[in-house]
């Protein structure tokens, strides 16, 4: 069963392209995630929540929002007209990306 279990996880990190999009309000504990540590908890800001964050910093059209198991947001904005990859820190500082 629990090899069945960790096989279904493997698939859907497998389909999801290895990012965590846990959007929940409660911690999750990360177990077989590639990238991430054995016990590493994914704590529970929300797509929302990072969305709020990029707009409060002057960005607009906000989209591809996805999670990382280090508590990142990645995604992208417009600033000044132009199409840039941002991320949000687990404390909701925003910050360019680089390509």
């Amino acid at each position: 069963m629990l090899k069945l279990n960790l096989l279904a996880m493997a698939l859907l990190m497998a389909a999801s392209g290895g990012q965590v999009q846990a959007q929940t309000t409660t911690p999750e504990t990360v177990v077989g995630v590639p990238g991430c540590h054995f016990g590493e908890v994914i704590d529970g800001t929300t797509a929302d929540d990072a969305k709020r964050n990029i707009e409060a910093a002057g960005y607009t059209n906000v989209v591809g929002l996805k999670k990382s198991c280090d508590n990142y947001w990645h995604g992208q904005a417009l600033a000044n007209g132009t199409l840039t990859r941002v991320s949000v820190t687990p404390d909701g500082r925003v910050r360019l990306e680089n390509d």
